[in-house]
């Protein structure tokens, strides 16, 4: 169940140059909702397009949906030509959209006239069309739309507060990390569970126990691409590494770019490594938990731990890594990725011993962390996992 954030989840894991950076009309015609949604997709995240039509039809509809919602959501945060403040007003104008009958087009009219050019043109599409995104939200049944619209709300709301505390180097703790990765990737994980429970009473059975792991499984994929996107987040005035971590290992994370000696952020490098390795430990244990007919929701979950587990190896590998491009996976490690679970889909024994041969050499936190988000008021308010209000 991979995190929709794609800095940040997954899906710079495999991106090329988008399919959008070419010469095309402004505008489509696309025939259905479907095809709309398709190819959106693939002009914002080649990982998604591949994974979620792995789902059920019914799920792959709502979850496509969902991701470009978030995609939304993201794509105010990380245009840099937009203040903090700005970034909150986009974020609950958005929100008020999304939530009441209000008219889109004025929405997008102006957060489309706001973006720059370092804003890629297929997100620029995505935007002038949130029109249409919401039109398709609007059309679940009642118990999915509270489902994207829990979601959505915590994320941009969470965001906003991070995007004003303007922590241009670095966050202040471990703790801190945790609670930006539950905005950006948690809340993912706990609406995908709400979904698959909707979609399967054997699922929805599972409901405590997968709601346990959701978060920490968004934690996992959210803190590999944190580490693989470090230099470029760097570049547009963003890190999201914990500064007491480091500070630990002797290294200064205002000094990033400059620092001579680079010891001490490798050595803190390999501890977020371990951390994220055991949460992705638990993200394969909430895989187990889906029943093994569901092997479509199964694929999608574990093609997204294969592909971070891929990411972690190859950092903890090229630990000198200055660049995002250089730790980046292959294509023939992604095919690689998605035959061996195929083959191993329903076989709870083999899939463990994958995973176990796969993070072999990986650093591992020790397993006595607690991987509860950190209490916020939306927290707080958690009942088996889940936000009210």
């Amino acid at each position: 169940m991979p995190s929709f954030r794609d800095e940040r989840a997954m899906s710079k894991l495999n991106s090329p140059p988008s399919l959008y950076d070419s010469d095309r009309a402004p505008r489509k015609l696309w025939l259905s909702d479907d095809d709309f949604q398709s190819d959106m997709l693939k002009g914002v995240s080649r990982t998604f397009a591949l994974t979620i039509p792995q789902l059920p039809a019914a799920l792959c509809r709502v979850v496509s949906n969902a991701y470009l919602l978030c995609r939304i959501v993201d794509t105010i945060e990380d245009e840099p030509a937009l203040s903090g403040a700005r970034k909150s007003y986009f974020c609950e104008q958005f929100l008020e959209t999304l939530n009441v009958a209000k008219s889109a087009e004025s929405f997008s009219q102006q957060l489309a006239a706001a973006l720059s050019s370092q804003t890629s043109l297929a997100e620029h599409d995505l935007i002038r069309n949130v029109p249409r995104v919401i039109r398709i939200t609007r059309s679940f049944a009642e118990p999915q739309r509270e489902a994207l619209h829990r979601c959505v709300r915590t994320m941009a709301k969470g965001m906003g507060q991070f995007q004003l505390r303007g922590e241009k180097h670095g966050l202040r703790t471990l703790e801190d990390l945790d609670q930006y990765c539950y905005y950006v990737a948690g809340v993912v994980g706990q609406m995908l569970t709400r979904l698959f429970c909707l979609h399967s009473p054997e699922i929805a059975k599972r409901h405590d126990a997968l709601m346990e792991l959701a978060v920490s499984f968004g934690q996992g994929l959210q803190m590999t691409n944190i580490l693989k996107d470090v230099w470029e987040d760097y570049q547009r005035g963003a890190c999201w590494l914990p500064r007491r971590i480091f500070a630990e290992e002797g290294f200064d994370l205002s000094a990033l770019t400059t620092a001579r000696d680079r010891q001490g952020f490798e050595r803190g490098v390999r501890r977020l490594i371990g951390i994220a390795h055991a949460h992705l430990s638990n993200a394969v244990s909430y895989s187990l938990l889906i029943p093994r007919q569901e092997t479509g929701i199964r694929n999608f979950c574990l093609w997204a731990i294969g592909f971070a587990v891929s990411t972690l190896r190859k950092i903890n590998k090229h630990i000198h890594y200055s660049d995002g491009s250089q730790v980046k996976i292959s294509r023939a490690s992604v095919k690689r990725t998605i035959l061996t679970t195929r083959l191993t889909v329903q076989n709870d024994g083999f899939l463990k011993l994958l995973f176990y041969i796969s993070t072999w050499g990986l650093p591992l936190a020790p397993s006595s962390i607690n991987w509860s988000p950190v209490a916020t008021n939306e927290t707080k308010q958690m009942g088996h996992g889940e936000i009210t209000g």
